[in-house]
């Protein structure tokens, strides 16, 4: 009897162990399609916001649009070094918004949120004796970014889901296993 009871609880650490086990596995499991995470942090759960990029032989200039706040950073084209102290003239959807410096970048205040779709976008930039015109386009679609952020999440779950999944049934089937045994007098 007492060997009976040393095996059952040796069976129960053992699916205790293996419940363990996979729950601590799980995060590995969470890697991108090619199996690594490289030690980065979780991507947040928002969807990236919606920005534009414009690049001629002197200047690269990207935008990011925040609601009615437009954020833009300006750099050199052929060394990437930030330009600081450029004159923006800035027409999105055919109307111009004033561009002020801040802290390094520029931004700029939309009059109302842009509406879904395809926006032109233009800069003209003065910076020293250099001048340039840039242009872009802005791809606005909301549906497309909630699609993706809950796809993002799922995804994020997922892992987790599926290795709690396991545990249980791991432990199910450890203690149904050792309740038969219970009932048969320990014999297998």
């Amino acid at each position: 009897m007492k060997k009976a009871q040393t095996m059952k609880t040796k069976q129960w650490l053992a699916g205790l162990s293996l419940a363990l086990a996979v729950l601590v596995a799980a995060p590995a499991m969470a890697a991108d399609e090619h199996g690594h995470d490289h030690g980065a942090p979780a991507a947040a759960d928002a969807p990236a916001l919606p920005r534009f990029a414009a690049v001629s032989e002197a200047f690269e200039l990207v935008g990011i649009v925040s609601g009615t706040h437009v954020a833009l950073y300006l750099d050199r084209f052929e060394d990437n070094t930030p330009v600081k102290d450029a004159r923006i003239e800035l027409e999105i959807a055919g109307a111009k918004v004033a561009v002020e410096p801040h802290e390094g970048a520029y931004e700029a205040t939309l009059a109302a949120p842009l509406q879904p779709g395809v926006i032109p976008v233009t800069a003209t930039v003065v910076a020293g004796q250099e001048s340039d015109i840039l242009a872009a386009d802005l791809d606005l679609h909301e549906e497309e970014h909630a699609d993706e952020a809950q796809a993002s999440a799922w995804r994020r779950y997922a892992p987790w889901a599926a290795a709690l999944a396991v545990a249980l049934v791991a432990i199910a089937w450890l203690g149904l296993r050792a309740s038969r045994r219970a009932r048969m007098g320990g014999a297998a």
